[in-house]
């Protein structure tokens, strides 16, 4: 309930700021918000700028949906050795030392987010640390080091910011076409939207079938990165750790319980059947013989 509550807030607040710089940029530039520029100007701000709002605010929603706590003095042999690890690791990995933090949940599990290489956060589930021995949990530790050195938050940030941007405009594409062929309001080209019922709602179903669509892109390029912070995290703290690492958390039982801003920079995540084209990570097994398959050198 909470993580919902706090979705919810967070993304009516998201909307509100977008909606008061887009009155701003259109007053500007002297667009009408119904005119071809105006749309145009509506999808850039809301596609791209709803999502590196979210790139911005990650660090803070993901402590507050996943409870983490921050280690800023270590009240115990685990804590030190968890910063002792990330610090040596970032330095190998060539980026500023991220927030380290712990937060309770079953599943093993470990993340990372942040706005860019240098304001990062990497935390690890209770359930990782009581589960794990600790080669295995310095593999999962550069794993999501390995995300931040390869920036991957902001990427896929680009990526999403660039496929709602283009959802939310040819959506309204579509619907101006589908409203101008039933109403014949359209023909002097003036505005994208005739205005008409039809526009909204073809509107409405074209924005919620290609944002479908921009899902299954994002996912796949998720996918793709996942077997990038693998091979960081095999470079970093052994290949064989990796592997043992992946092989672990093939035996847990626990679903994985991260929030939606944080999951696609976990270390465990599987999806089976059709929903595997909506899976941020591929399946353990698929990983492990990935890493297999390198050699010595991981070149």
């Amino acid at each position: 309930m909470k993580r919902i509550f706090l979705f919810l807030i967070t993304n009516m607040a998201i909307m509100a700021v977008l909606m008061v710089v887009l009155n701003i940029l259109s007053a500007f530039l002297g667009l009408n918000q119904g005119s071809k520029g105006g749309i145009v100007l509506m999808a850039l701000v809301f596609g791209m700028g709803g999502s590196f709002i979210s790139l911005l605010m990650s660090k803070w929603l993901a402590k507050r949906s996943t409870g983490a706590v921050v280690i800023t003095q270590p009240n115990n042999s685990t804590e030190a050795w968890l910063l002792e690890t990330v610090q040596r690791q970032s330095r190998a990995a060539g980026i500023g030392m991220p927030e380290v933090a712990v937060y309770d949940a079953p599943d093993p599990n470990a993340f990372a987010t942040g706005a860019s290489r240098n304001n990062a956060l990497v935390a690890v589930s209770t359930g990782l640390l009581r589960t794990m021995k600790r080669e295995e949990a310095e593999a999962v530790l550069a794993h999501e080091v390995s995300h931040i050195a390869n920036g991957d938050m902001v990427t896929l940030t680009l990526i999403q910011g660039v496929l709602n941007t283009f959802v939310i405009l040819l959506a309204r594409v579509i619907g101006g076409i589908v409203d101008g062929l039933l109403s014949k309001q359209d023909e002097e080209g003036e505005s994208t939207s005739g205005g008409g019922i039809a526009y909204f709602i073809t509107s409405m179903i074209a924005e919620i079938i290609l944002g479908v669509l921009a899902s299954i892109v994002v996912m796949w390029f998720s996918r793709k990165r996942e077997f990038r912070a693998d091979v960081g995290g095999a470079k970093l703290a052994g290949r064989n750790n990796m592997i043992a690492a992946l092989e672990r958390l093939q035996q847990s039982t626990i679903t994985p319980q991260l929030p939606a801003e944080a999951a696609a920079f976990g270390i465990s995540g599987n999806q089976s059947g059709f929903m595997a084209l909506f899976a941020s990570h591929p399946p353990l097994e698929t990983r492990i013989q990935a890493l297999q398959n390198l050699k010595n050198g991981l070149e």
